[in-house]
């Protein structure tokens, strides 16, 4: 989940950098990007903040359908959506790799289904419900951490996995600022062969926690 909390700083990079100022990740900074926009700040986009908005409802909407028969942590259907959000990234990587100029209609279409993938991947780690990894945002992870700080008059628990995602958000963003040299194509793959192999990963640890243990037989 980590790792997807990295990979998540390199496409909201990608999006805010290379896609017109837009996060495909981070629905808070959308909102209000588009609060300002609306309210007449200059130079702020208004339509590729809405479509990612929309992408990632939709993405979330799907993932909470797709999970909600199933109990909660890591399942197979847990898997099959990471490796879903991994393989669109992929394939998003490969047309921006091959198509030499990202016009306006592109761009946007990049940024719905980012959106959606995002949504979809923010969704999974819902249900996983690993405590303040959510993978998408660390406001409340920050608010955890302080909070529950000695300063704060708590136990300072458990603040190394909170300070680690807020670092690899962060590094990601770095990460993905870094890739744009070469285009947007490289941050996307880059978090799309993450995301597969946290999928995978993460699948091979399920299984393995929950393999039944074989009976030791006496002769």
């Amino acid at each position: 989940m980590l790792a997807l909390t990295f990979s998540t700083g390199i496409i909201d990079a990608v999006g805010y950098l290379g896609l017109d100022r837009v996060f495909t990740g981070n629905m808070t900074g959308n909102v209000v990007i588009l609060g300002m926009a609306l309210a007449g700040a200059d130079d702020l986009p208004v339509v590729g903040p809405i479509i990612a908005l929309a992408g990632f409802m939709l993405g979330a909407a799907i993932g909470g359908r797709v999970l909600r028969p199933v109990k909660a942590g890591w399942t197979t259907r847990s898997t099959w959506l990471f490796t879903v959000v991994g393989i669109v990234m992929a394939v998003l990587a490969i047309v921006l790799g091959v198509v030499p100029q990202h016009p306006e209609p592109l761009a946007l279409t990049v940024t719905g289904v980012l959106g959606l993938a995002m949504g979809l991947q923010a969704a999974t780690a819902r249900h996983i419900a690993v405590k303040d990894v959510t993978t998408v945002v660390v406001t409340s992870t920050i608010t955890g951490l302080a909070a529950d700080s000695r300063l704060g008059g708590g136990k300072g628990q458990p603040w190394f996995r909170r300070l680690t995602a807020v670092v690899l958000i962060g590094a990601g963003a770095g990460v993905g600022a870094l890739a744009l040299n070469a285009g947007l194509w490289l941050g996307l793959a880059l978090a799309a062969a993450i995301t597969l192999i946290a999928s995978l990963f993460g699948h091979l640890v399920a299984h393995a926690k929950h393999a039944p243990v074989a009976e030791k037989t006496t002769a």
